[in-house]
């Protein structure tokens, strides 16, 4: 042992020590560690603990003095040492960013965490670690459309104001139709869910015709007026007005809110709200068919019925459609409004001012290219010019 080296173990970490040399569940660099301790307080010397548990002296020393400094804890924790692999620097953690943020090379549409970590020169692990950081996700994009209707803040206020507020002895109907609702048939058919399997379906279908479901939200209420039908014209569309006539009591106004859609707008169709005074059209901005609320009855009607329906004719999906309108009809939920739209509005400004930044670089490049090509080409018949001038002057 070396001089200055004392190890007093109290009688309660001594015991503690025994403990865990006797416990045969103890890891065994915990069993060699209390066991020098407990030498080494016993008064052996180094070289008699070396050969009782074939450790090296400057192991020897390093549990003393953990022992020391630390106690019987000190000896069940390891400290934390630096990787064997050096960090990355920051100058490549910023790189790999800039890179991201801008355009792969070549025709590739995105950046891989393959090709990013062959033009860096670190692992792929790198490279998602360093996306993960600063939330980056080059294989994700999010689709958006900005209506470029001169009156959307206009329209968007109204029809918000429909939802939140309706008018008193009135309706409020969000309007529109799904079209060309296919019904498809698997080939073959699936097996069914089961622990460690998802439920199967075959890749191909059959189709077997295809059908226009036209529906009407009540906003307050909840219920669906809805009607198959073989296509989605403006005739069609005027039959599913007079439905909604026919159920709707005299006497109640009815606020319709609808797409730009063609048939919505027919002359006909104009005509037929001339013929019904009641009837009030409010139209979404262009672009914008998602402020129509039945939207989201169609999207619930596709995941829970559509989508992984099996149909062998036209007259089963329209048979399974009208049993959702029922079941939906039985419990109906109102539809409430949620969105700010002063948030919307900024939202979208925010929008504009983007794009209109991205093309006034655009075109600020498109110009200095188009100066680029006229220089060059009065460059080259300067000089074609020139050439033209001296051989007149050899041939004279």
């Amino acid at each position: 042992m070396r001089t200055g080296i004392t190890v007093d173990v109290k009688a309660a970490d001594r015991a503690r020590l025994e403990a865990i040399v006797a416990d045969r569940n103890s890891p065994q660099k915990h069993v060699w560690r209390a066991r020098i301790v407990l030498l080494t307080a016993d008064g052996l010397g180094t070289n008699e603990i070396m050969r009782q548990t074939a450790k090296s002296k400057t192991c020897l020393w390093r549990w003393q003095e953990r022992f020391m400094q630390a106690g019987v804890e000190g000896l069940l924790h390891d400290r934390t040492r630096p990787s064997r692999v050096p960090p990355l620097p920051p100058a490549i953690g910023e790189r790999v960013v800039a890179l991201t943020q801008s355009d792969p090379p070549g025709e590739t549409t995105h950046w891989t965490a393959a090709a990013m970590a062959g033009l860096v020169r670190i692992s792929v692990s790198s490279v998602q670690r360093i996306w993960r950081s600063h939330g980056l996700q080059p294989h994700r994009v999010r689709q958006f459309k900005l209506s470029r209707d001169p009156e959307f803040i206009p329209k968007l206020r109204d029809i918000v104001g429909l939802y939140i507020d309706p008018p008193a002895h009135a309706m409020v109907l969000s309007v529109d139709e799904k079209s060309q609702i296919q019904a498809l048939d698997r080939t073959q058919p699936g097996l069914p869910i089961k622990p460690g399997r998802c439920g199967t379906m075959t890749h191909d279908y059959k189709r077997n015709g295809t059908t226009t479901l036209f529906a009407a939200l009540d906003v307050l209420e909840g219920k669906v007026i809805g009607r198959c039908m073989q296509r989605h014209r403006h005739q069609e569309f005027i039959r599913f007005l007079n439905a909604i006539e026919a159920e709707i009591p005299v006497g109640k106004i009815i606020h319709v809110i609808l797409d730009n859609y063609g048939p919505h707008k027919h002359p006909k169709t104009r005509a037929w709200l001339g013929r019904h005074p009641r009837f009030v059209f409010h139209y979404t901005p262009t672009s914008a068919s998602w402020l129509n609320a039945v939207e989201g009855f169609f999207a619930k009607l596709t995941k829970r019925r559509l989508k992984r329906g099996v149909f062998c004719s036209i007259v089963d999906l329209q048979a399974a459609i009208n049993r959702f309108l029922r079941e939906t009809n039985d419990d109906p939920k109102p539809f409430t409004w949620t969105a700010d739209p002063e948030k919307i509005i900024a939202s979208v400004k925010r929008g504009y001012q983007a794009l209109e930044s991205i093309h006034s670089h655009v075109r600020h490049y498109q110009m200095q290219a188009s100066v680029f090509v006229a220089c060059t080409q009065a460059l080259v018949s300067g000089s074609s010019g020139q050439g033209r001038r001296h051989g007149r002057r050899n041939d004279g």
